[in-house]
């Protein structure tokens, strides 16, 4: 399948979470898909419509936000929001907009955490999650044969967190690499989503997986990332890999 071509989001379901009710938002570019324990759309729309409000705001004012791959410096008096993706890119060397996805299922997540003890949230392959019993994160790597065989074992006392993924092969969002999966966590879901697109770049074949590793392991404030590329696969810190049959 290109990676232009329509694929079904078959991975919003690789999480585990049966025990919670799901529901969809979406506008735009922005799909999220939800797990709280109870149907909460009206309250996750509007604060969807918020944060993508501020950023379109933000760049309506400043364009190269969105346009930049390189980061960039944001004002002091800009939002949290905005402030968080940009110091994101700085870490990761990426622009802003690479942790867009992350940093929308993030605020949205942490609001809702008001009306809902356990959140999972989900942008495009960008998770954030708090979760009250220790659950699996499944990985989907395209065409590659780990897709569905292995994932994150995820502990309640570990999040809030992000976990992230970026690929090269699947899905329409700008990589430079050819990795099937490149997967982040990280306490702030827009660092994850840097992360992940920031070590994504760095392989185009399964002999650049090292080499993309020792630059995770620099980057402050992530805690592991996994990388898979067919039927190769790297990972480094903080994270438990478990087989899944997902």
């Amino acid at each position: 399948m290109k990676k232009d071509e329509y694929q079904p989001r078959i991975y919003r379901h690789w999480v585990e979470g049966k025990d919670l009710v799901g529901f969809n938002v979406a506008e735009k570019e922005t799909d999220l898909y939800i797990r709280a324990a109870s149907n909460l759309t009206k309250k996750a729309r509007r604060l969807m419509l918020k944060y993508r409000g501020q950023i379109e705001r933000y760049i309506e004012r400043s364009p190269a936000f969105r346009t930049s791959l390189e980061p960039v410096s944001v004002p002091a008096n800009a939002p949290a929001i905005i402030k968080d993706m940009a110091a994101a890119g700085q870490k990761c060397g990426v622009g802003p907009m690479a942790a867009v996805a992350g940093a929308i299922a993030e605020y949205v997540g942490r609001e809702l955490l008001e009306f809902s003890p356990e959140i999972i949230v989900e942008n495009g392959g960008d998770i954030f999650l708090k979760i009250l019993k220790t659950r699996v994160v499944g990985i989907y790597a395209g065409q590659s044969p780990l897709t569905g065989k292995i994932g994150l074992e995820i502990r309640p006392e570990d999040t809030p967190l992000g976990v992230c993924t970026s690929s090269g092969t699947v899905g329409h969002s700008l990589s430079f690499g050819r990795a099937d999966a490149a997967v982040a966590i990280a306490k702030s879901a827009a660092l994850a989503d840097a992360a992940a697109t920031a070590i994504g770049n760095r392989v185009t074949k399964p002999g650049d997986i090292n080499q993309a590793l020792e630059f995770a392991r620099g980057i402050e404030g992530l805690r592991g990332v996994v990388i898979i590329t067919g039927s190769d696969i790297g990972a480094w810190g903080e994270l438990k890999l478990r087989e899944t049959s997902l």
